[in-house]
């Protein structure tokens, strides 16, 4: 199992539920590459609303309105360095979104295995 430390990062990428990396869900393809570069883990959260960057439009999950472009938020927790070389692995697949890192005290990590 991997250690991680108490100081920890978390690294949040808002992207939107359309954005791909070929034919792959941009979202997929990043949980996919942290788990192949070893990182302790990665959670995709779908927003039931929301805006940014790209449109100032609300992306809503009200029925009347219902988007095709939902905000994704993809979290990522493991050391400050092993996600700074993890966001330089991906960046230039995001082509629009937001990302950000702060500091987070990991209390609990570990596996039942």
């Amino acid at each position: 199992m991997t250690m991680l430390p108490e100081d920890g990062s978390l690294l949040r990428i808002f992207i939107g539920e359309s954005d791909k990396v070929g034919s792959t869900p941009l979202y997929e393809w990043i949980v996919l590459m942290a788990r192949k570069q070893g990182l302790a883990g990665a959670t995709v959260l779908r927003g039931v609303m929301g805006f940014g960057a790209n449109t100032r439009k609300i992306r809503t999950f009200k029925i009347e309105r219902l988007s095709n472009d939902m905000p994704f938020v993809v979290e990522l927790v493991d050391s400050s360095e092993n996600l700074e070389a993890f966001l330089k692995l991906i960046e230039p697949n995001i082509r629009a979104g937001l990302v950000t890192m702060e500091k987070a005290r990991v209390h609990i990590y570990r596996s039942d295995n």
